[in-house]
C-alpha cells in the first residue's frame, strides 16, 4: 500500500523497458492475439524496426488490453443514442426531493450545510480531486491550463488561487470544536501523460503554494487508442500506437488503477468533491456542498447553475429513462428546453451542470463493479497516424478517425442516492475556455469576475469601494484582489472593514494589508 506520508505518493506505472529482448516478449503470442482480435495490422511493419523499436512496439502491444478496446468501439458505435425517441418520455425534471438552492435556501439553513461541512473536513475526513489534463492550447499556451496567469494584480495562477483557497480551509476547519490538531485536504490531480511533467515542475518551482508536499498526490488518467471508423487501432508510427486520454470519465478507472484509492482509505476519507480546474471561482472542498451532500445522504452530489437561456448551450442534469443523467444542450428539443416549472417559473430543464462533483469513497469504490457499462463517447478528429499502404504518416485534411472518451457524469445513472445542488453562478462558475480577446470565457472575464466579487466581499462585509482615478478597471471590474489566504468566500472581513472605505487599485495580501487599506 502506498504510504500517506510518502512525497508525490502516487506514481504512474513505469512502462516496459524499451530496450528489453524482444524475444522475451513472446512475439508469436502476442501476433496470434492481435490476428484472432483482428487487429494484427498492428505488426505490419515489424521486421523493418531496429531491436529498440520492436522491444517498444511489443510492450505497448503487451500492455494494451486489445479485446476491450474492440468491446468499447463496438458498444460506441453500435449502441442507439438514448435521445432519438420521443423526449418527454425519456427525460424527466429533477425530482423535488434530491434538489436544493442557495439561491432560495435561507441563511440559517447554509450555515447548517458549513457547519456539517467544517466538521468532516476538521476531521480530516474529506479530500479533493482535481482534473487537471488539459493543456492551455485554445489560450495561447502549450503548459498545462492550471499555470495559466489571468492577469490578477497579484499575477497568480489557477493552481496557485486553488491551493490557497485549500489553506485557508484549513485554517478555518481547524478553528471547529474538536478538530484534528492539524487539519489536512489532501488534493488529488490528475494530469495527462503530456501535462504531468509540466505540473509536477511547476507544483516543485512553486514551493507547493504553501501546502504540505505529501499531501499534494499528482496521478495520470488513462489512455485509449485512436480508432478507424470501422474499428481498426490507428498507429502515429511503425513503431508507436496512436492514442489519446480517455476522457475526464476516465478518473475513476485512473483512482483504482494508480492506487489513489488506496491512499484514501489509508488516510480514512469518507468524502471527496472533484472540479475542474478551469474554473476560477470554485470553491475548492466547499464545505457547504459537502455538509449539504451529506446531510441528504448521498452518495453521489453535482453542483450545477441556473441556465440563463433555454438555448444557453449547456449540458443539464436531469433523468433520463427514470436515472441521473447529463443531457447535452444538442440532445434537448425546443420544446422540452423552454418547458417551465408551475411552482417556481423557473425552466423546468434549467440545472446547467458544471462538472463539480461529490462522492463518497465507498460510491467511488463500487464504480468498478459496472465500470463495463458506462458509455463511451466518440470524438470525430484529424488524426495524424500511419498509412498502412504506404508506410508514410500522413496528416489528414479530414476527420479520418475516433477518439473514444467517457465523460465524469458518465457515472450518474448508477447513484442510489443523487444530490443536486444550484448555487449562484457569478459566485462560484467562471470557467477558462477561450483564447485573451473572445470576450466569452476567456481569461478577461475570469479576471473580471474574480475582482467583482472581492468588491462584492467588501460591500457585503458594510464596506465601501471607491474606484481610484488611475485605476484602469478593466473589462468594467474595479481593480481590488483579495488573496484566499484573508478569506475563503468573504468571511471574516466586516471586523476590519464594515463603516470604512478602500480604494482601488489594490491587491490585498494578508489582513495586515486589508487593516491599513482602508480608511
Amino acid at each position: 500500500m502506498i504510504s500517506a506520508n510518502t512525497p508525490l505518493s502516487i506514481q504512474t506505472p513505469k512502462p516496459v523497458d524499451a530496450t528489453i529482448d524482444a524475444a522475451s516478449l513472446t512475439y508469436q503470442q502476442i501476433k496470434e492475439r492481435y490476428q484472432a482480435a483482428g487487429q494484427g495490422h498492428l505488426l505490419t511493419f515489424y521486421d523493418d524496426l531496429s531491436d529498440e523499436e520492436q522491444a517498444h512496439l511489443l510492450a505497448q502491444l503487451q500492455t494494451l488490453n486489445v479485446e476491450r478496446s474492440n468491446r468499447i468501439h463496438q458498444k460506441a458505435t453500435t449502441c442507439p443514442s438514448p435521445m432519438l425517441t420521443n423526449q418527454s418520455v425519456l427525460l424527466a425534471p429533477l425530482p423535488e426531493e434530491c434538489f436544493d438552492s442557495t439561491l432560495e435556501a435561507s441563511s440559517e439553513k447554509i450555515q447548517e450545510w458549513q457547519t456539517i461541512g467544517l466538521e468532516q473536513i476538521s476531521q480530516n475526513k474529506v479530500g479533493v480531486i482535481l482534473l487537471a489534463g488539459g493543456q492551455g492550447t485554445r489560450l495561447g499556451s502549450s503548459a498545462p491550463k492550471g499555470c495559466y496567469n489571468i492577469d490578477l494584480p497579484s499575477s497568480k495562477s489557477l493552481f496557485q488561487i486553488q491551493a490557497e483557497r485549500i489553506l485557508k480551509l484549513q485554517q478555518l476547519a481547524s478553528q471547529q470544536e474538536g478538530a484534528q490538531r492539524k487539519v489536512v485536504i489532501p488534493w488529488y490531480i490528475m494530469t495527462s501523460g503530456p501535462t504531468r511533467p509540466a505540473t509536477t515542475k511547476f507544483f516543485e518551482e512553486h514551493n507547493y503554494f504553501g501546502l504540505d508536499r505529501e499531501n499534494v498526490i499528482f496521478f495520470e488518467q488513462g489512455t485509449l487508442p485512436c480508432m478507424t471508423f470501422d474499428g481498426k487501432i490507428m498507429m502515429e508510427s511503425k513503431s508507436q500506437i496512436a492514442v489519446a486520454p480517455d476522457g475526464n470519465g476516465g478518473v475513476y478507472a485512473a483512482l483504482r488503477g494508480t492506487g489513489v484509492l488506496a491512499n484514501m482509505a489509508e488516510r480514512k476519507i469518507e468524502y471527496l468533491h472533484a472540479y475542474c480546474v478551469d474554473n476560477c471561482l470554485v470553491r475548492v472542498a466547499d464545505p457547504v456542498f459537502i455538509g449539504y451532500c451529506i446531510q441528504k445522504n448521498a452518495d453521489c452530489g453535482a453542483k450545477v447553475v441556473r441556465k440563463k437561456s433555454p438555448d444557453e448551450p449547456v449540458g443539464v442534469v436531469c433523468l433520463r429513462n427514470a436515472t441521473f443523467n447529463v443531457v447535452e444542450y444538442s440532445e434537448i428539443d425546443e420544446e422540452v428546453a423552454h418547458r417551465i416549472n408551475p411552482k417556481n417559473g423557473q425552466l423546468a430543464f434549467g440545472a446547467g451542470n458544471i462538472a463539480n462533483h461529490f462522492y463518497t469513497v465507498d460510491f467511488l469504490n463500487r464504480v468498478e463493479s459496472f465500470e463495463g457499462e458506462l458509455e463511451y463517447h466518440i470524438a470525430r478528429k484529424k488524426i495524424k497516424s500511419l498509412d498502412f499502404a504506404t508506410g508514410q504518416v500522413i496528416t489528414p485534411k479530414q476527420v479520418n478517425g475516433m477518439k473514444l472518451e467517457m465523460f465524469v457524469f458518465d457515472v450518474f445513472p448508477f447513484t442510489q442516492r443523487m444530490a443536486v445542488f444550484e448555487v449562484d453562478r457569478r459566485e462560484e462558475f467562471s470557467p477558462l475556455k477561450n483564447a485573451p480577446g473572445t470576450g466569452q470565457d476567456c481569461p478577461e472575464t475570469s479576471r473580471r469576475d474574480i475582482l467583482q466579487q472581492h468588491v462584492r466581499f467588501i460591500e457585503n462585509a458594510g464596506g465601501k469601494v471607491i474606484v481610484g482615478e488611475d485605476d484602469k478597471q478593466i473589462e468594467g471590474a474595479p481593480t481590488l484582489e483579495i488573496s484566499p489566504l484573508v478569506t475563503y468566500s468573504g468571511e471574516g472581513l466586516s471586523d476590519i472593514v464594515a463603516g470604512k472605505s478602500i480604494k482601488t487599485p489594490i491587491s490585498i495580501a494578508s489582513l495586515e494589508d486589508l487593516k491599513n487599506a482602508v480608511f
